[in-house]
């Protein structure tokens, strides 16, 4: 089995990249869905004995968490520690039920990838990338986004000039969903070469 990790910083089109993956049949396993479910139980307990007050109902509210941290490197790192081996543990777990089902490529949607250290986890390394112009003109889009917070955002994240160095295939979304998706097709198609080799 082929364990594909596919990232790229905010506004470069990851997630629906991701989405063309799952078009094609390709299993993608989603971080932040399953740090969303960890949320909502598993991670809430120890999340609230970090930082109190920001698990309401039993379910960590993520805006309260995000202005305990966003602007505190060590506050950032603690909660990394605390919600990293818990994503792990389930991403391992989706894993093996994939495997038993007969799935070759598994597709993983990480948006900090590079930022902690999991691309040696990975058979191949998929970044999604547009100009920075594109980039900033997606993110600013958004709603509740700022100037600011985007900037703060960015400086968090690897550079993309670096993740494409880094990558084993670039997929570039500025082109159309067309052009996109023949991206997708191609790099498939490399993949399922190298399972045959």
């Amino acid at each position: 089995m082929l364990r594909v990790g596919l990232t790229g910083s905010i506004g470069m089109g990851k997630s629906t990249t991701a989405e063309m993956f799952r078009a094609e049949g390709i299993a993608v396993l989603d971080s932040d869905q399953i740090v969303h479910e960890l949320y909502k139980g598993p991670a809430a307990t120890e999340i609230d004995r970090a930082f109190p007050g920001v698990v309401i109902d039993g379910a960590v509210d993520r805006q309260r968490l995000a202005a305990r941290v966003l602007n505190d490197p060590a506050a950032l790192e603690h909660l990394e520690k605390i919600v990293h081996p818990m994503v792990w543990a389930a991403r391992d777990a989706l894993v093996e039920e994939r495997r038993s089902k007969g799935d070759r490529i598994v597709v993983f949607d990480i948006p900090l990838l590079f930022e902690t250290g999991a691309e040696k986890d990975f058979d191949a390394v998929v970044v999604v990338t547009a100009p920075e112009d594109v980039q900033k003109t997606r993110v600013l889009a958004r709603e509740g986004m700022t100037g600011e917070k985007f900037a703060s955002i960015l400086s968090k994240q690897t550079p993309d000039s670096v993740k494409r160095a880094r990558a084993d295939f670039v997929l570039h979304t500025d082109k159309g969903l067309d052009a996109a998706r023949e991206e997708v097709r191609t790099i498939l198609k490399a993949l399922k070469a190298r399972l045959e080799t």
